[in-house]
């Protein structure tokens, strides 16, 4: 792990372009990459034509249209008729690859991770969608009614086992994550803390797919957790939680991890603004992930490069890029192999990301993903073969394909050795358009295309 020593006041100061760090086609790329699944050439274009702030705003702001809501609906329900979770894994594919709203479903992505819930036990597709829409509805708002809402949700009630949380005998399991993994980490609660929280929820259940308590089953004696002491309720100890000091630097580190960089211990003088920030806004998400997309450290060049794609990523920006569709069952089933299935992740602790995504399976799995996109009849860009693609973008050497595949989808630039190796690879292939496949094969197998 590296440590950053930036200027903590500079670093979270809204971002103003200069000759170092120009609003160009590359920040923009940087922007969308991040906040959300990438951007084609004409979303770019038309992003460096505005001011980046209002980039950034319109990128938060937006609603979903609600033709585009009324189409996903349609599609959900389709993939919960099956009865299957799996089939629940392609719909979500295809809102990432599709929606108006990129930056809403890349915290609905990041929620998931952080409240990870796997069809893999609670395996009801009705369950484990309807969290999936309580993450989206909720990704941006206010995380005490977020935590409140996931902690009655029927999936996680199940996931945690503390739909059979007896007053007899309380289960920990709900009250230990809530703790550890969702608010406060580790270090910031004692095991008594954990037994007090356990009895708070204690008759909470699921009946018919719904939360309820059970009101025979509730503990309604005093406890104390966190130095709260009274007759609290489950909501009460939810509160209890949030409201600890520890919550937004918790919160904060994650979402600096998952936007700015993995590999980075961030320290506690450049978490604290961002964290007071979030307290001082009632645990609101909105406006801190606003400056913090928005800050001269987001787009400096520390943080170009700082990320390595996990698998979703690497699949959608990759089409979106290219103005590409294609089957998304073939790339939700592509994404699990690759270590990154949507609705399983591995463990409450959601996927360990960075570094842990490539290995020598996964970067198999990654070229093979590229190949099958480019060879298989089913993907088209823009309604057209690859060939037919840069053809219309007047993209007729290798060297413009390169240049175009930098500028859309690569976080560092190609070493000039990178790209002979490519040139020499296509030399042999001018004479008829699978060199066009080729140069984009050759350049999503490098090194540097792994990172975002």
């Amino acid at each position: 792990m590296n440590r950053w020593n930036v200027d903590v006041d500079w670093a979270w100061a809204p971002y103003e372009p200069t000759h170092d760090s120009p609003w160009d086609l590359r920040a923009a790329s940087h922007l969308y990459r991040r906040a959300g699944f990438g951007a084609n050439w004409e979303a770019l274009s038309h992003a460096v034509q505005q001011n980046p702030a209002d980039v950034i705003r319109e990128l938060i702001e937006r609603e979903e249209p609600t033709a585009f809501r009324s189409d996903m609906e349609s599609l959900t329900q389709s993939a919960l008729a099956s009865g299957n979770p799996r089939q629940l894994s392609a719909q979500w594919v295809y809102r990432m690859l599709h929606t108006p709203t990129p930056l809403r479903e890349k915290m609905t992505l990041f929620w998931h991770g952080h409240f990870a819930t796997s069809a893999d036990k609670v395996n009801d597709a009705e369950l484990m969608q309807q969290q999936n829409e309580l993450l989206r509805s909720q990704s941006l708002g206010d995380f005490n009614v977020l935590l409140l809402e996931i902690s009655r949700d029927p999936a996680m009630l199940e996931y945690l086992d503390s739909a059979s949380n007896r007053k007899v005998h309380p289960n920990e399991n709900y009250a230990r994550e809530i703790m550890e993994l969702f608010c406060l980490g580790e270090g910031n609660y004692s095991e008594r803390d954990i037994r007090e929280l356990a009895r708070c929820f204690t008759g909470w259940e699921v009946k018919r797919k719904k939360f309820r308590l059970n009101r025979y089953q509730m503990d309604e004696g005093e406890k104390s957790v966190l130095g709260t002491t009274g007759k609290l309720t489950g909501e009460d100890g939810v509160h209890v939680v949030a409201s600890q000091s520890h919550t937004p630097r918790f919160l904060v580190r994650k979402l600096l991890r998952f936007y700015l960089a993995d590999d980075v211990v961030f320290s506690d003088e450049l978490v604290e603004p961002l964290a007071v920030q979030l307290q001082q806004d009632g645990l609101q998400i909105a406006p801190v992930l606003h400056r913090m997309l928005g800050s001269n450290l987001f787009f400096s060049a520390s943080v170009r490069g700082r990320k390595v794609r996990s698998p979703v990523e690497f699949g959608t920006q990759f089409l979106i890029a290219l103005q590409g569709s294609s089957d998304c069952f073939q790339l939700a089933d592509a994404f699990e192999r690759m270590g990154q299935g949507l609705y399983y992740p591995p463990s409450v602790k959601g996927w360990d990301g960075g570094r842990s995504w490539i290995n020598s399976s996964t970067l198999i799995e990654r070229a093979n993903l590229v190949h099958d996109l480019l060879a298989g009849g089913k993907t088209r860009f823009d309604k057209r073969t690859v060939s037919e693609w840069a053809d219309a973008n007047d993209l007729t050497s290798t060297d413009d394909l390169i240049e175009r595949l930098q500028t859309l989808l690569l976080a560092v630039d190609i070493p000039d050795a990178g790209r002979q190796r490519i040139a020499e690879l296509v030399s042999k292939q001018r004479a008829d358009s699978t060199w066009v496949a080729t140069t984009i094969e050759a350049v999503c197998t490098l090194p540097e295309f792994q990172l975002a």
